[in-house]
């Protein structure tokens, strides 16, 4: 990692958090393994330009995706780990691709004879005289030149004068890109495992190459599944957001002007393989949705004082058919937008049944237990600024109450006024004052 990401890299890091987070409301373990890249080209340029050694440019940045990711709910993988880490197995990983005649050493760069593989294309379902022409488009006339076919591509690298480096038998070098995970995701989750993950911008060189050079060295199914999120488009040409267009909003950014939980909200409830259109209006639309189902877990905290005992069996059948309805959107390649949909169906079951005259609490406690457990799989959770009010606040509007009934208007427009400059919204409803905290949406 060699700078902030922004929030078109977050938007893969939010789609696959909350595939993860499905496996794991349908009781699955997962093994969620998420590995930084902190030796390549590029960190050794921005190292160079900002004086300081690449380990510590690796440091920097990967403490900084913590924090950044961190306000957006994402789970901590499994395994995070760096290919620094593992610089022996990738050199005995090379080395056996160069004794089965898939890799050629060639003047201290070892590259991976990429005609060799059978069903090279499988992926990118495009021609080799396609994926040539482009390949010709991203090395250099030096690269080439060392280069049985220009569709070759690097497993390790000859240091130049001054780089970071580590010796091999082909001499002081480093590993390419693609390598490096191949040899962290076989050593983390064997030889075969259920899916691999990643941009679409991944599936070619990236990701064709990573099944490639998997397979010749295992001889098995490197991946079962492979998907890709789509990318967050800007402006009204719809331009693909990435650091080289410039045209991006760094995550740490939009995480001081915007409440991360809605920024999560907004990238979650897209179906990942869809593009997202980052415009104020779609932001917007996203926050107020989040607002509403903020209000209905409120509405439960609320109607849980006065709820009569006992269940209501109907609405908890109602309830029962929108989580069902839940659960097969999200089993359809995980389609959010309807699973969402459901959820909102949920919320408007629930707040029509909270404004009834009697409530039964078990059926309320059922309803919110849902409510929260389906919304925590698009990362969504509920802090203590969403509970009831403390002993001091409730007395506030306990006060009001009084002041409202003695047609002391002028009082209760004090108090109303002096919760709010605490952060406080009074709502009130046909079954009382309730409040919750303004949020800075």
């Amino acid at each position: 990692m060699y700078n902030y990401i922004h929030i078109g890299n977050a938007r893969s890091v939010v789609a696959f958090d909350t595939i993860r987070r499905y496996f794991e409301y349908k009781g699955y373990e997962v093994n969620y393994v998420s590995n930084f890249t902190d030796v390549d080209d590029k960190m050794i340029k921005e190292a160079a330009a900002e004086g300081i050694t690449v380990p510590e440019l690796g440091d920097k940045f990967i403490e900084a995706y913590f924090e950044d990711t961190k306000p957006l709910n994402v789970e901590r993988a499994t395994t995070n780990p760096r290919a620094t880490e593992m610089i022996p197995e990738i050199i005995d990983f090379v080395a056996d691709l160069i004794a089965k005649g898939f890799a050629y050493e060639a003047a201290g760069d070892v590259y991976y004879r990429a005609r060799k593989f059978p069903n090279y294309t499988q992926l990118v379902h495009e021609s080799l005289d396609d994926l040539e022409n482009g390949a010709s488009e991203r090395v250099d006339d030096g690269d080439n030149a060392k280069k049985e076919d220009p569709i070759d591509f690097a497993l390790w690298k000859g240091a130049k004068p001054g780089e970071i480096s580590w010796q091999s038998p082909w001499g002081a070098g480093r590993p390419g890109w693609h390598i490096e995970c191949s040899v962290m995701s076989t050593h983390y989750l064997g030889d075969t495992f259920d899916i691999h993950g990643g941009g679409q911008d991944l599936v070619f060189p990236h990701h064709t190459n990573e099944i490639a050079q998997s397979e010749a060295h295992t001889g098995k199914q490197f991946a079962r599944y492979w998907m890709h999120n789509g990318f967050v488009t800007v402006g009204d040409e719809n331009e693909k957001m990435s650091k080289s267009l410039g045209n991006f909003i760094t995550l740490h950014e939009m995480n001081q002007q915007e409440d991360p939980q809605a920024v999560r909200f907004f990238m979650a409830t897209t179906q990942y393989r869809r593009p997202i259109a980052y415009t104020h209006g779609n932001l917007e639309d996203a926050k107020n949705n989040l607002a509403r189902l903020r209000s209905t877990y409120a509405n439960f905290d609320y109607r849980l004082k006065d709820a009569a005992a006992g269940h209501n069996e109907a609405i908890e059948a109602a309830a029962k058919q929108q989580q069902v309805a839940f659960e097969a959107a999200m089993d359809d390649d995980f389609n959010v937008q309807n699973g969402i949909a459901a959820v909102y169906e949920l919320a408007k079951l629930s707040n029509v049944y909270l404004n009834e005259d009697v409530v039964a609490k078990d059926t309320l406690v059922e309803l919110q237990r849902l409510f929260a457990t389906l919304l925590s799989v698009f990362g969504i959770t509920f802090d203590e600024g969403d509970q009831m009010a403390d002993g001091e606040i409730q007395a506030l509007i306990d006060e009001r109450l009084a002041a409202r009934q003695a047609k002391d208007f002028a009082r209760s427009d004090e108090i109303r006024d002096e919760l709010q400059a605490r952060g406080i919204i009074l709502e009130d409803t046909p079954q009382g004052t309730r409040w919750r905290k303004e949020r800075n949406d």
